[in-house]
């Protein structure tokens, strides 16, 4: 059998044509018959043997012409049903016309013309819908257990084809009772074999009715807020639940339609995933040298991948995590071969590597993503925060300018506003770098975004830790909120600033309404498939040093300008303190280590900032002499 198949599968054209020509010949027979009562008069026998070539050939010329000869029978559709119509309409009516031109339609039955067209086409139809139905279950074994009862919420396209999947792969053992689905048209109607049973808001009756044991959400366009209304219904219920992959997985190509997953995080935002322009990034992007600081980082390292699927001349990875960058290298080099990339191990605060990869590298466009952006360690490590968020970012700034590069984009935070931490305020100072070294020779912009959902330095991988490990959960105060975005999407607005800047601009991403933590904390204990406050509890630890109830977007003597339908532009009121003014009183600050000195500096500098009382702690412990390191390395000697 698998010689033939072999032999039949080399040669199916010829196969197809055969066959096909065969039906047509004996649907052209059997209509002779139907039009005789099964008993054909010798005249008109003689009629049908005389045409029976000619109907063939126009018969031919009309399966060729819609490809009727080369496609596989056993992925027959809708679309193949349409072709075969045409085609056989369009050889009959060569038939006709041939018949015409050759002997006239004198003693020629005209029924036969539509009993042979009616024929031909049921029976290449029904010959092809067999062979589907027959090899979409050869092989398949019989489910000899159910383990999963599902009810499926969405009766679209997604809904469908993923009941059909499951269909085809019995080794699921999966079962579908039903849909679900909120448009009033579809209630009562039959899905796939699978009848619409009700709405979104009727999953607690139904779990119970049918003792379903498995949600699937197959809405992939469906917005965060829908998502959580179904994920709550379903919470209700204390049924398991997971979605669809979202359209963009799925055009990706990273998963297929079964592979249903687990209700992420990213699926709860308050407002719709950001879309912006690609194609401007994209002519930006392609072909130029792009460097990177703190590549390996969350945000860094998705901006990477970003960018390297933009097509860049070459891509320089900036960062002093050794293993971070070593990975994130080996994954480049695999998912974009033609992409060169440079690895640079290496530290922002050192000026003279800086200067040197610069000029060896020659890059045009900088993404300057590394900085220290833990709260409670800036605060306490104040001089260490203001050195890296600072000076490292006035380090590559200078050697940016230095190499001419055309475009640099600081990557900011929205806690650099009415800031209340040292990571805040040294952001903010950062922004004031950046915006000072704008000389019309290069373009420096900023952008300033809130929380990533799943960066390391989001709430969200410690709350997944705090579950796993039976809980507690701990959240700082009921009270706090906070604006939250996706890496990707984080990315791609640190991507669109770059296209849009024109220098000295701060942009800022639309953040939709701000979440409360414990919200978030609650539902994800729910998404992990505990109930909160029962199984796992949620516990209030108060607010850590330099923290804040809310974020804010703007500062006092800032406003902000749209752009984009999802993109602003914050300007300030007044002009920026000159970098000439300050920056030496702060390198000497910093040099003698004085505390008191840095914090006042920065107090000055953004007037909004309020510092937190272990700073002021801090700062009231005298700062120590100048000569204090080189005592104690002398007495160690």
């Amino acid at each position: 059998m698998k010689i033939v198949s072999s032999v039949l599968l080399r040669h199916r054209t010829a196969v197809s044509a055969v066959v096909n020509l065969g039906i047509a010949a004996g649907a052209y027979a059997l209509a002779f018959g139907l039009r005789f009562d099964m008993d054909v008069p010798a005249p008109e026998l003689n009629v049908f043997l005389t045409t029976l070539p000619l109907l063939l050939a126009c018969r031919f010329v009309g399966f060729q012409a819609y490809g009727l000869l080369s496609g596989w029978w056993r992925h027959v559709s809708l679309r193949d049903a349409v072709d075969i119509v045409q085609g056989n309409a369009l050889g009959t009516g060569v038939f006709l016309v041939a018949l015409v031109s050759w002997r006239g339609l004198e003693g020629y039955p005209r029924s036969i013309v539509i009993l042979d067209f009616l024929l031909c086409t049921t029976a290449i139809v029904g010959f092809r819908a067999v062979i589907r139905l027959v090899r979409e279950y050869e092989g398949q074994p019989p489910i000899r257990r159910i383990d999963t009862l599902a009810l499926i919420v969405g009766a679209g396209n997604a809904g469908i084809q993923l009941v059909q999947e499951m269909q085809h792969r019995r080794h699921h053992r999966i079962a579908v009772v039903g849909f679900v689905d909120d448009d009033p048209s579809k209630q009562g109607c039959r899905v796939c074999g699978a009848r619409v049973l009700g709405r979104t808001d009727d999953i607690p009756r139904l779990v119970a009715t049918h003792g379903i044991t498995e949600v699937l959400i197959a809405i992939p366009s469906a917005p965060g807020a829908v998502i959580r209304r179904i994920v709550q219904r379903c919470t209700d219920a204390g049924v398991r639940h997971r979605v669809v992959p979202s359209l963009g997985e799925l055009v990706e190509g990273h998963v297929m339609l079964t592979q249903v997953r687990d209700v992420k995080v990213d699926d709860l935002l308050s407002r719709a995933p950001v879309q912006l322009d690609d194609p401007r990034v994209r002519s930006l992007v392609r072909g130029a040298t792009v460097l990177i600081t703190g590549a390996a980082g969350s945000i860094g390292s998705e901006l990477c991948r970003q960018v390297a699927a933009h097509g860049p001349g070459r891509l320089v990875l900036f960062d002093r995590h050794e293993n971070g960058i070593f990975n994130l290298e080996i994954e480049l080099q695999q998912r974009f071969p033609r992409v060169p990339i440079v690895p640079v191990l290496g530290d922002v605060l050192l000026d003279g590597q800086l200067a040197r990869v610069f000029a060896e590298e020659r890059p045009t466009l900088v993404f300057h993503a590394a900085a220290y952006k833990h709260v409670p360690l800036a605060e306490r490590n104040v001089l260490e925060a203001v050195r890296n968020n600072v000076v490292g970012t006035l380090n590559v700034a200078r050697a940016a300018l230095a190499a001419g590069v055309a475009e640099f984009v600081l990557v900011s935070t929205d806690k650099a506003v009415r800031p209340t931490s040292v990571m805040g305020v040294t952001k903010r100072v950062a922004e004031l770098v950046v915006q000072g070294l704008q000389n019309g020779h290069g373009r420096f912009v900023v952008v300033r975004f809130g929380n990533v959902l799943g960066s390391s330095g989001s709430v969200v991988p410690l709350f997944r830790e705090q579950i796993a490990r039976g809980g507690p959960v701990t959240v700082t105060d009921p009270r706090v909120t906070r604006y939250f975005m996706t890496i990707p999407e984080a990315s791609q607005l640190i991507l669109e600033a770059a296209a849009l800047g024109q220098g000295g601009e701060v942009f800022l991403l639309e953040m939709g309404e701000p979440v409360r933590i414990v919200d978030l904390a609650r539902q994800m204990i729910r998404l992990s498939g505990f109930v909160p406050d029962e199984d796992i509890p949620v516990e209030f630890i108060g607010l850590r040093p330099g923290e804040k109830l809310e974020e804010q977007l703007t500062d006092e003597d800032e406003t902000s300008v749209s752009i984009h339908d999802r993109l602003r532009v914050v300007q300030r009121r007044g002009r920026a303190p000159s970098l000439a003014t300050w920056l030496p009183i702060l390198e000497a600050a910093l040099h003698r280590s004085d505390v008191a000195a840095v914090v006042a500096l920065l107090g000055t500098l953004v007037p909004s900032y309020r510092p937190s009382e272990l700073v002021r702690t801090i700062v009231a412990v005298p700062a120590p002499a100048a000569d204090a390191p080189a005592a104690v390395v002398s007495t160690a000697a």
